[in-house]
């Protein structure tokens, strides 16, 4: 196998690894040195040990993730405030042509399933990522984190239901998602609290993550009331000038507020029938460079 043959087979398979990557640390950076380090251990792999290059590579990124996300629990005890993932703008392009397999990676990558999958167990994640969102066999998975495909299944059982039991379960229609952000971003800009506290289901909620970093709650609000009165007061005090732009993120829609050219703070919600269950405020400024202006 040739220098450039060891690379394009890399280079073939970089978006894929950097998927499994951001899924299992929530991390653009932890995910980017995760899928560097593979390379390295790619590159300078003895050949007549690498049969098949996906599963070398599938195998090499997971166990290098588990072990970075065991490093960054410890560091998560000590963050200031709630923790969100970082947001990522999604473009699945030809990597997903079917509709359906579409949502499932939209679904898999979402600012509410990433939350979950927050509390599951580093090797829980693992299991969880491969199987769901990219639908890999049982003894696949087994060869690569080096279990039993009899472990595999109690563990892969295990993730699923602790992930069904938390995560929310929203079949909303993407345009409806969408108008429901536009008219959340009106009702807020526009000043109408009343307009905008229809919006909101009654235990609607608000989680900020600004990592002590930036002006954000440092605890979850709760109830539409308070959330919509604090939306009102922050849309009245919203630095100026600042530009709005509306983004994918995550497999759905989201608010990015740009102030003096950079992304300041991005709005996304979560929508259950016709109203807003969740919004999600992200200000640290370590979590905007994926959704930088321009």
């Amino acid at each position: 196998m040739t220098a450039d043959t060891v690379t394009d087979l890399f280079e073939e398979h970089r978006p894929f690894l950097t998927g499994v990557a951001y899924r299992m640390l929530g991390r653009v950076a932890d995910s980017e040195d995760v899928v560097q380090e593979a390379w390295l251990r790619w590159s300078s792999a003895d050949r007549d040990d690498v049969r098949e290059p996906r599963a070398f590579l599938v195998r090499v990124t997971t166990r290098l993730a588990i072990d970075r996300l065991r490093h960054l629990r410890s560091r998560r005890e000590a963050y200031v405030g709630p923790w969100l993932p970082e947001p990522v703008i999604t473009e699945f392009g030809p990597a997903a042509p079917d509709s359906a397999e579409r949502a499932v990676l939209a679904d898999s990558v979402s600012m509410a399933v990433l939350v979950v999958l927050e509390t599951l167990s580093p090797l829980e994640r693992a299991v969880f990522v491969l199987r769901e969102a990219f639908g890999f066999p049982y003894a696949e998975i087994g060869a690569a984190l080096d279990r039993s495909e009899a472990a595999v299944r109690q563990l892969a059982g295990r993730a699923k239901r602790h992930v069904e039991e938390r995560r929310p379960r929203y079949d909303v229609d993407p345009a409806v998602r969408r108008d429901l952000t536009e008219r959340f971003l009106a009702a807020a800009s526009g000043g109408d609290l009343e307009q905008l506290l229809a919006l909101l289901a009654p235990d609607a909620r608000l989680v900020s993550d600004s990592g002590g970093k930036a002006k954000a709650p440092r605890r979850i609000i709760e109830t539409a009331d308070k959330v919509g009165r604090f939306l009102f007061a922050v849309a009245q005090d919203w630095p100026s000038p600042f530009e709005v732009r509306v983004l994918e993120l995550n497999g759905g829609p989201a608010l990015v507020f740009d102030v003096d050219g950079k992304a300041d703070t991005v709005f996304q919600t979560e929508v259950d029938g016709g109203v807003i269950r969740c919004v999600y405020v992200i200000r640290n400024p370590d979590k905007l460079a994926g959704v930088r202006a321009g």
